[in-house]
């Protein structure tokens, strides 16, 4: 693939990466809270039954299962794009 379609096609390709990793990201999040607390849905902030702990826990779970599954996407972008652009000698060097 050429520099300049690899341009082009970078943008769209990530944006639906970035879509279907925040749904993986979204599931992940909702079964293990509910492993961790036998509750279907993780507390909202202006839910005020919710203890303060169980809110933190709750976003420190969602944020680190995003941030693992927003990294994975952009690495698994960036890898596609390098082997797509690079020719097979380059390739060969790398590996």
């Amino acid at each position: 693939m050429k520099p300049l379609t690899a341009k082009i096609v970078y943008k769209p390709a990530g944006f639906g990466l970035s879509l279907a990793a925040g749904a993986v990201a979204s599931l992940v999040t909702r079964r293990l809270w509910l492993v961790l607390t036998d509750r279907d849905s993780l507390p909202d902030a202006d839910d005020t039954s919710a203890s303060w702990p169980e809110l933190l826990v709750g976003a420190g779970l969602e944020a680190a299962v995003f941030a693992v599954a927003k990294t994975t996407a952009q690495r698994l972008e960036a890898t596609g794009i390098r082997r797509a652009v690079s020719s097979p000698s380059i390739r060969r060097r790398t590996s």
